[in-house]
Parts: C-alpha cells; sequence; structure tokens
C-alpha cells in the first residue's frame, strides 16, 4: 500500500490545465453534472475561445432537446477562466490535459503541488506516459493519479483511472465516484504501458499492420475482412485513419519501447513511411483511404467469377468445420468429392486453423496447385463476407472457380495471399492474447478490461468475452499453429490463455482465489 496517509476527498471544483479539445471536453461534462470548472491555459486568449467554445455547444444542444436552456445558462456559469495558474488554488481536482512530454508534466505538477492544498487531486489525463513517473516530480506522489479521458470526451463514456505506485486508493476511488457523476464510466488500471485502452489496441493495428506488411491482402480487404467478416465496427486502417497518424504512430512506438521491444506490440514501417509523408488520416484528406468531403473513397469489389468446380474435395481435418463447408458447396449445386484423398480434376478446400494455405497442403500432402483454404473460425452460411487464401502454387482456375463457389449465394468473397492465419483468426487471436496478458499482468480485472475496450474502441465484445464466444481453445491453437510455423514470439500464447484453454475455465473468470483475496487491488500489484 501506498506509505503516505489516506485521505477524504470531496470535490466540487475542479481545475483545468490546458484548453484543448480535451480540456473542453473534460470541462463540459464536469461543468453539466453542476461542478464549478476553472480553465486554465498558458495562452490566455485560448482560456476565453474555450468558453466560448462551451456557449455555442451548450446552445446547439438545447434545439436538439439533449439540453434545456435553463441547465445550459446553469452550465456555463460554473465556467471561468484563470488567468494565472495561482487561481487554481482552491480546487479540489486539478486536470492536467496539455502536450504529452514528460518533463513538461512533470514541472506543471511540481508548481501545482505548491499552490493548490493538500486535499486537491492531481490528475493527469496522459494517454501513454507513466503516472508514477510524473508523480516523482512531487515531494507528495500520493495524489497524483492518471485520469484518462478519450476524444470527444463527451461522447466517449469511459474514463481510465490509473493508480501509480504510490497513488493513495482513496483518491482513486473519488476518481471514479466522480466520473460516474459526470456520466462516464470508469475503470480502474494500474501503473503499465498503455493502461488498458492503448495497451489493448495493440491487437488490432499492429497485427493488421502486419498482415498489410507481409502483402497478405489489400488496406481496404484487410478493413472488409474485420468489418464484415469479424463484426467489427472499423478495420483497423479506418481506425487508423479516424485517430490519425500523428497520434497513434507515437503512441505505438512508445509503448514498443516501454514494453522493452515486446514482440507483441512491434510498430510497422508503413505507418513511419506515411507519417512522414503527410498521410496521416482523415483530417489531412488522405491516409490509408483518400477523402473527399470527410467521406471515405474506398474501390469498388470486382464482380465474384461465374464457372463453377465440378467437383470438390474437402479435408476431413476439422469435422465441424468441413460440415459447414459441405453444405455450403450443397446449396451451390456442386458434387462434392467423398474420396478418402481429391481426385484427379476435384477442387481442393482445407480449413486450417492458426496454419497457412501451404502448410496445410503439405501436411496432407494434397496437390497445391489445386488447394484453396477458407476461413471457418466465424460462421460461413450466415457471414457477411468469406476470405479464401490460396498457395503460391494455386493456379489462377483454382481460385477462380474457388471464388465462384463460395460467392454463389451472393455473400462476398475477400481472396488473399498465403498466410498464417488468414486475417481474421491472426487479428482476432492477437486481440484475445493481448486482453489475456492484460488480466495475466493484474494491469486490471477482466470486468474492466473488457468494459474499456468496448467503450474505447467500440468492438462488439471485450477481448476476453470474444476469446469465450469463439472457444479459449480454438484461439489457443491459432496462436501455437502460427507460432509453430512462424517461430515468432510475437504469437507466444498468454499463461491466462493456455490456463483456462486447459482448465475449460472462461478467460473472463478471475482465479478462484482472487474474489476472496481482492487481487485487483492496484496499489497491492503495481
Amino acid at each position: 500500500m501506498s506509505p503516505y496517509t489516506s485521505r477524504q476527498y470531496s470535490i466540487e471544483t475542479v481545475g483545468i490545465v490546458g484548453t484543448g479539445a480535451m480540456g473542453r471536453g473534460i470541462a463540459q461534462i464536469a461543468a453539466l453534472a453542476g461542478l464549478q470548472v476553472r480553465l486554465y491555459d498558458t495562452n490566455a486568449a485560448a482560456v476565453g475561445a474555450a468558453r466560448d467554445y462551451l456557449s455555442d455547444t451548450f446552445s446547439k444542444l438545447v434545439p436538439k432537446g439533449k439540453l434545456d436552456s435553463s441547465r445550459s445558462l446553469a452550465a456555463l456559469a460554473c465556467v471561468t477562466g484563470a488567468n494565472a495558474i495561482e487561481e487554481l488554488k482552491d480546487c479540489d481536482l486539478v486536470v492536467e490535459a496539455i502536450v504529452e512530454k514528460l518533463d513538461v508534466k512533470r514541472a506543471l505538477f511540481k508548481e501545482l503541488e505548491g499552490i493548490v492544498s493538500e486535499r486537491c487531486i492531481l490528475a493527469s489525463n496522459t494517454s501513454s506516459l507513466s503516472i508514477t513517473a510524473i508523480a516523482a516530480a512531487c515531494t507528495d506522489p500520493s495524489r497524483v493519479l492518471g485520469y484518462h479521458f478519450f476524444n470527444p470526451v463527451p461522447l466517449m463514456k469511459v474514463v481510465e483511472v490509473i493508480d501509480g505506485l504510490r497513488s493513495d486508493p482513496a483518491a482513486g476511488n473519488a476518481l471514479m465516484d466522480l466520473a460516474r457523476r459526470m456520466g462516464h464510466t470508469p475503470v480502474r488500471a494500474k501503473d503499465m504501458p498503455g493502461f488498458i485502452v492503448n495497451h489493448a489496441g495493440r491487437g488490432m493495428n499492429t497485427e493488421g499492420l502486419r498482415v498489410a506488411d507481409e502483402g497478405v491482402a489489400s488496406f481496404v480487404d484487410i478493413d472488409r475482412i474485420m468489418r464484415e467478416q469479424a463484426g467489427f465496427r472499423l478495420g483497423p486502417f479506418e481506425l487508423l485513419d479516424l485517430t490519425a497518424l500523428d497520434v497513434s504512430h507515437p503512441v505505438m512506438e512508445s509503448i514498443y519501447h516501454q514494453f522493452y521491444e515486446e514482440a507483441r506490440f512491434t510498430p510497422s514501417p508503413i505507418t513511419g513511411t506515411r507519417l512522414a509523408g503527410g498521410l496521416i488520416g482523415r483530417k489531412a484528406g488522405e491516409g490509408f483511404y483518400v477523402y473527399v468531403d470527410g467521406k471515405q473513397q474506398a474501390p469498388a469489389e470486382a464482380p465474384a467469377p461465374t464457372e463453377l468446380p465440378k467437383r470438390v474435395w474437402v479435408s476431413a481435418r476439422g469435422p465441424a468445420a468441413r460440415d459447414a463447408v459441405v453444405a455450403l458447396i450443397a446449396r451451390a449445386g456442386v458434387a462434392v468429392d467423398q474420396g478418402a484423398t481429391p481426385g484427379a480434376d476435384s477442387l481442393i478446400v482445407v480449413t486450417p486453423l492458426g496454419f497457412d494455405a501451404t502448410t496445410a497442403a503439405v501436411d496432407e500432402g494434397l496437390d497445391a496447385s489445386r488447394v484453396v483454404a477458407i476461413d471457418t473460425l466465424f460462421p460461413l452460411v450466415e457471414a457477411q463476407r468469406r476470405t479464401l487464401m490460396t498457395t503460391p502454387a494455386t493456379t489462377r482456375a483454382a481460385r477462380d472457380t474457388a471464388h465462384a463457389l463460395f460467392a454463389h449465394d451472393g455473400v462476398p468473397v475477400t481472396v488473399i495471399r498465403d498466410s498464417t492465419g488468414f486475417v481474421a483468426q491472426r487479428v482476432v487471436a492477437t486481440i484475445v492474447n493481448i486482453g489475456c496478458d492484460i488480466a495475466q499482468r493484474q494491469i486490471a480485472s477482466p470486468e474492466d478490461i473488457d468494459l474499456a475496450v468496448t467503450l474505447g474502441l467500440g468492438y462488439p465484445r471485450g477481448p476476453l468475452a470474444l476469446g469465450d464466444a469463439l472457444g479459449a481453445q480454438t484461439i489457443l491453437t491459432i496462436l501455437r499453429n502460427m507460432f509453430k510455423v512462424l517461430g515468432d514470439p510475437r504469437y507466444r500464447p498468454s499463461p491466462w490463455l493456455a490456463r483456462r484453454a486447459q482448465l475449460g475455465m472462461p478467460l473472463t473468470q478471475r482465479d478462484a482465489t482472487d474474489n476472496d483475496d481482492n487481487n485487483y487491488d492496484t496499489q497491492e500489484h503495481a
């Protein structure tokens, strides 16, 4: 526990240092909750501009029925500007929302400590810097915590409360209560690189980039697969365009280096090059996509081939997957080759988990020129998209007839080059694996991990719940097979995943003893 005496905290007046998008957003939700808000910025004109922005925002919410006029006026009356930082002296909480540089933040917190009372909590909105490192500048680091909101603050209803090594748990509890008062959902994390959301987000972004870097599929095809096959709201490159590479690339590099070059978080030269070239995303009008009047421009898909194969032989490895594939073939009216080995004129379909099409073909002694793999991780019949994969030896005729076959019912099909784990398998398995490792490291509770990711990243499920839905043993098989082929440590399974898969336990379930011992007290395990 912290060596500092726990205090009682009551928060009614909030100081905000930095009046950019994040500072304004925090001020908006605080004022609407009836808190007194004091805005300070080293640029005095920015304070007035921020208050004008809030006035305009509140007034626009009234005709939309989201705010009545009396509450709008009351909220604005709660917001005052501070001409000097000393005017924050009687605040109960000061939230810093300034430039993401450790030395600048440390200097600010040291200055604030000499101004505010000892009952004032000092909180940083940092997205990637260590709270413990920021707090080290203070004589009393116990009242320094992370309070990480997401942009745009009023719409992103989650906030991470981060305990540094010396943070007072009572101060963290007060920030949790304040978040609820402001209409947000708080999650608790210990001080580790990326906290929860930016840590968990490495799975989608870094693995999506790795797939593209290997030449497996184009940016747009990877996004279509993750959105329409795997069920995510945005694919990795749509998400990177939304956040912008001038924000996301430094975070990727920071987390990678803070974890001492952990293979799972290896950044891609793709983003570094595009950042240098100014192709940073939606706000610049060009990123992985071009934007016209703010609308994404994506190339249209070519129509599927129409010539069906005469017969199809389906690998018997994975009986459930085979049955689903055979059912689709029957719907297309194509004959299934029932032989123990494929006939000389049969298209050969394999259904690997984690392996590439080449490995699947060689392991079964199949003619690789006729082999096409289909991803069966997600249901095939109800699919919004299906993914096929060829070996380097697969003929154009085999590829095209397979494409025609699996698009016969009107479901779009993406054909990719050979890849361990297709696209969806490897990205989803990486997302689940990193989520499991966050739980294993006790950075946050399983409940908070899933809550933070669904609210902060907009995923259809949190990583642990997603792993449970697909099956922990299935995810483990994908990772182990990818690791077997590539030998890349980025795919080594988390102990949390491996043990629960062996025991048949849900990934969302804590260790049986944790419920009694409260092992997710961030102070005990920081």
